[in-house]
């Protein structure tokens, strides 16, 4: 439990060293084009006011997940608490999350380059595989049901269900914004700078993603 704090502490800080790091790496008094942001800004396309608001949005939702884990600590130390069996499909969940973020990066340099045939395959394989994982997520929380295994039944339930459904949620909000660029890739009516922006503020976040249900899947896993 003390590992799965210290690294979404970890995670927090990183995310709030970047944001230190590149608000005041901004002068007000300059003023830049919006070419010359995204050509300049560091990650390339993607110019620095917005990468700033992803990373505190990042760090919103780290404390978040930190808070949430803090109140499982404290809760398992009563005596109602009893520990559940994971379903086995959390590990087929687990590798489709990882192949999606692996792709995104693919999809991510691609946009990067500037070889746009590869967006529209790596746009796509990603939103398979994250999609698979959200509805192996729901399969597998039909599996504890059908066992017996419901809300109510015990605090460690509740709590499973409660941070594998907030992370669900946080999966489908990143959705919303891979359908928005997906889409006008696949129509064709994309603004490359507009899309290799999405790209890669949707590569960060699908990461982060990645590396909050880690800690998770090892937390539960572990108690």
């Amino acid at each position: 439990m003390t590992i799965a704090l210290g690294f979404l502490a970890i995670i927090l800080a990183t995310l709030l060293g970047w944001l230190l790091k590149h608000t005041f790496n901004v002068a007000p008094w300059e003023t830049e084009t919006v070419s010359d942001t995204a050509h300049h800004g560091p990650l390339g396309g993607v110019d620095k006011t917005t990468l700033i608001a992803l990373l505190t949005f990042l760090a919103v939702v780290s404390s978040f997940f930190a808070l949430i884990l803090s109140a499982y600590a404290l809760r398992m130390d009563l005596g109602d608490w009893v520990p559940m069996t994971e379903p086995q499909l959390l590990w087929t969940n687990t590798v489709m999350l990882i192949a999606a973020s692996i792709v995104f990066q693919w999809t991510r340099n691609a946009a990067v380059n500037g070889q746009t045939s590869r967006l529209r395959p790596g746009l796509l394989i990603t939103g398979v595989l994250t999609l698979g994982f959200v509805l192996g997520q729901i399969v597998a929380w039909q599996q504890l049901q059908n066992s017996g295994h419901y809300i109510s039944s015990n605090p460690a339930n509740a709590f499973f269900y409660f941070l594998t459904g907030a992370h669900a949620v946080h999966i489908l909000g990143g959705l919303y914004v891979w359908a928005r660029a997906t889409q006008k890739v696949v129509l064709g009516t994309a603004d490359v700078a507009a899309v290799r922006r999405s790209v890669e503020l949707c590569t960060i976040y699908w990461h982060f993603l990645l590396l909050v249900w880690l800690v998770l899947f090892g937390l539960l896993l572990s108690t």
